[in-house]
């Protein structure tokens, strides 16, 4: 069988959604190793995969989808009101009251209003691989802009601040209640922390093959490693840190790192947001609709320093309703650097999965909108 044969199954009235990744396999010849997954009203209806070395249950680097899976925690814990989201991080953890960052609340971390987004002379690969070493060095390290005067993305950091709030309410890191609480009773192949017994079916994340032009093209608009947009990428320890080697990383997944170590596939990224808003497998939902309101309430738009336009969020979550002009308002999900997405819609019923396993250049993945909006016309 070729890269570009399609596998698996889809429900009755759903073949656009076949095609149009059918159209999208071949367009990369390929390349890309890609899995898609939908779900309606908590019912699996899409479920495809094609690529080298890929099938359905293939896991991957989903980079900062993973965010998705440690917002969701989050989640779960104001709604038992263990978390409170105004009050100052600084309640819950003492040590990170210092340089300024007194009054910073969860809320302002969640929605990257904290101006913690790295630390002066950058953090190591390593030292990247793990949310404990992390948030020690964020803890002493003043905001790059007044907290609450706008917002940032802070790529590979954020969620170590999460964490470390989870772990001192909770005496549990936000993995092992990830683990306990979602991923194991929902059965949803998407880790934050993958376990030795499952590396064989994880395949490395991989550089799109470009021509010389694109290369170029590419690395001329690198920022620079001190800028604003630099060390929300990690650009500015010593080496930059290879965004590519981060997620093929053993360290890495296996300490599933909140902020971009998942490793999963579509099935376990669209079961994360079925599992959220409608259950999966008999089981009721994670989250009561008040905490889906509040949590997909729009929080951080305009421009964002990091990222520019592309960021808009609400809670933790990216704002999806804003991505997809086609989905209601209140959708919500994340997507990830190698090119995964996943959202759900709660109006619509739909939640979305994608991977894929080479980065493109210039961080670009035209094929989300083609899905997504296949997804939506099917289910709709």
């Amino acid at each position: 069988m070729g890269r570009t044969d399609v596998h698996g199954r889809i429900a009755d009235g759903f073949e656009q959604v076949r095609e149009a990744f059918a159209a999208v396999v071949a367009e990369q010849d390929g390349q890309a190793g890609s899995q898609l997954t939908a779900y309606v009203h908590g019912r699996r209806v899409v479920d495809l995969w094609a690529g080298d070395e890929v099938g359905g249950d293939t896991l991957t680097g989903v980079y900062s989808s993973t965010k998705g899976a440690a917002t969701l925690v989050a989640a779960l814990l104001v709604q038992e009101g263990l978390l409170d989201l105004d009050e100052p991080v600084a309640r819950y953890w003492p040590e990170f009251a210092a340089a300024g960052k007194d009054a910073i609340t969860l809320r302002d971390v969640l929605t990257h209003r904290s101006g913690v987004i790295g630390v002066d002379g950058g953090l190591s690969a390593a030292e990247l691989a793990d949310d404990a070493v992390i948030a020690r060095r964020l803890a002493a390290q003043r905001p790059y802009w007044r907290p609450g005067s706008a917002y940032g993305y802070g790529g590979f950091v954020c969620f170590a601040l999460v964490n470390e709030v989870i772990r001192r309410v909770s005496g549990h890191s936000l993995q092992q209640v990830y683990d306990e609480r979602i991923r194991i009773p929902y059965g949803l192949d998407l880790y934050l922390g993958l376990p030795e017994a499952e590396e064989d079916r994880f395949r490395p994340i991989e550089w799109w093959t470009a021509t010389p032009e694109q290369e170029a093209a590419f690395w001329s608009n690198v920022p620079g490693p001190h800028s604003i947009l630099g060390i929300g990428y990690g650009l500015n320890s010593t080496p930059p840190l290879d965004q590519v080697a981060f997620a093929n990383t053993r360290a890495v997944r296996a300490n599933g790192q909140a902020s971009a170590g998942g490793v999963g596939s579509a099935r376990g990224l669209a079961g994360l947001y079925a599992a959220a808003v409608w259950g999966v497998n008999g089981r009721a939902p994670l989250l009561k609709p008040d905490t889906v309101g509040e949590f997909a309430q729009l929080h951080s738009v305009g421009g964002d320093l990091v990222r520019g336009e592309q960021g808009r969020y609400a809670l933790g979550f990216q704002a999806k309703g804003l991505q997809y002009a086609f989905l209601s308002a209140s959708a919500f999900g994340h997507d990830g650097s190698a090119g995964a997405e996943a959202f759900a819609d709660p109006l619509n019923g739909i939640a979305f999965g994608y991977t894929r396993r080479r980065f493109g250049f210039g961080w670009s993945y035209p094929e989300h909108d083609l899905l997504a909006a296949a997804v939506h016309a099917a289910a709709c």
